[in-house]
């Protein structure tokens, strides 16, 4: 599995500002439905349910907003890069400014689990964090993404 089969260019986007993580989940909402056809509602819904059990924001800047949700066939994924960082209640208190969202299906097991080890180790690596922080251009955010994590030749 690899980064382009969750991302389209249409699923990334810069962020001016956003007012709240509600705000925020609206935004990813609205994103998953235009890139990926899922109902904007259901993924606002299905990020807050998930988001109740224990914040998402992983440190470093970083959250992971994920959910299950019945009306997909695959897994997709939004990813935001903020230009004023939000409040998050991530592990280390710090506000988040790079956030990748994962939606799965209800029954995907152990894919969602290496989709979302596959996106949390992409978004550990400093030097694509800081390319992503450098940019606003989503086509140019896409292509960092994307490259960073293609399949390596033997």
């Amino acid at each position: 599995m690899d980064l382009s089969k969750l991302l389209n260019p249409s699923s990334v986007r810069f962020i001016g500002q956003t007012t709240s993580k509600k705000r925020l989940f609206q935004d990813i909402g609205e994103v998953v439905a235009a890139a990926h056809g899922v109902n904007a509602s259901v993924a606002l819904e299905g990020l807050q349910e998930r988001e109740s059990m224990g914040p998402t924001g992983v440190g470093h800047g970083i959250a992971l907003p994920h959910a299950r949700l019945h009306s997909l066939d695959r897994i997709v994924g939004v990813f935001m890069r903020l230009e004023k960082p939000l409040e998050y209640d991530s592990v280390d208190r710090l506000p988040v400014d790079l956030v990748f969202a994962l939606f799965a299906p209800k029954d995907s097991g152990v894919d969602h689990l290496k989709a979302l080890a596959l996106v949390s180790r992409t978004m550990r690596d400093e030097s694509i964090c800081t390319k992503l922080r450098a940019n606003s251009d989503p086509a140019k955010l896409y292509a960092i993404l994307i490259e960073s994590r293609a399949p390596q030749a033997a």
